[in-house]
């Protein structure tokens, strides 16, 4: 069984560099919340922006790419999916404004991980939604001859979802450890996530929403 030993990993990463980041952070986060109070109208505008772009970008890293206009359209809802891209535009569209309405009861367990998933296909039709890789996958890179290496081997499919159930359990107990601060748990968090690889496509797009839902979890 994989083993996630947190208390260790976060001991190793408070340097004085990374500690003046966590307190600047922190004076910052109590200047929004004064900014929430007095100007809530500007915040929610900030938002739907901040939605689009999320949307935008983090499909274009996966070559999933639309027009500003269609794109726009569809983050709100205002169109119905045309093709594959615009059908998984819209499963991310779903699944970040589920989180942003719903986050404090959106806790992250691999049934949640699993329902998000199922969330983000919702439009299209394929054979990996909502479930667990049921194959072996590699990350590959091809090189300018044509040539592909492999980058990284992540966990194998047998052992993809006691590994899933042993990273969640690590984060909860984690996070209810007053003396860790979640701006350091929540890439530790992502970054196991990402080694794991459990799904068979989609693993970009879903570590990016859980560091969002982590985010919004820790204010």
């Amino acid at each position: 069984m994989r083993s996630f030993d947190y208390k260790s990993e976060y001991a190793n990463l408070l340097s004085p560099e990374i500690v003046s980041y966590l307190t600047q952070i922190h004076e910052w986060k109590g200047r929004q919340d004064g900014l929430a109070e007095e100007q809530c109208g500007l915040l929610s505008d900030l938002i739907e922006i901040a939605k689009i772009q999320s949307t935008e970008g983090s499909n274009r890293i996966e070559g999933i790419i639309n027009t500003d206009e269609r794109l726009k359209k569809i983050v709100r809802n205002k169109t119905t999916p045309k093709n594959r891209s615009e059908c998984e535009i819209a499963g991310y569209r779903d699944v970040l404004n589920t989180i942003h309405e719903n986050y404090d009861y959106i806790p992250v367990r691999p049934g949640v991980i699993l329902q998000l998933h199922r969330d983000l296909y919702r439009y299209s039709a394929s054979s990996v939604v909502g479930s667990f890789k049921s194959a072996d996958n590699v990350i590959a890179e091809t090189l300018p001859d044509g040539t592909e290496r492999i980058r990284f081997v992540p966990v194998p499919a047998w052992e993809t979802p006691e590994a899933v159930d042993a990273l969640c359990a690590a984060m909860e107990k984690a996070l209810s450890d007053a003396e860790m601060d979640p701006l350091l748990l929540i890439p530790v968090f992502i970054l196991d996530f990402l080694c794991i690889h459990p799904f068979s496509d989609g693993n970009g797009r879903m570590s990016r929403l859980l560091t969002l839902l982590l985010l919004n979890r820790a204010g």
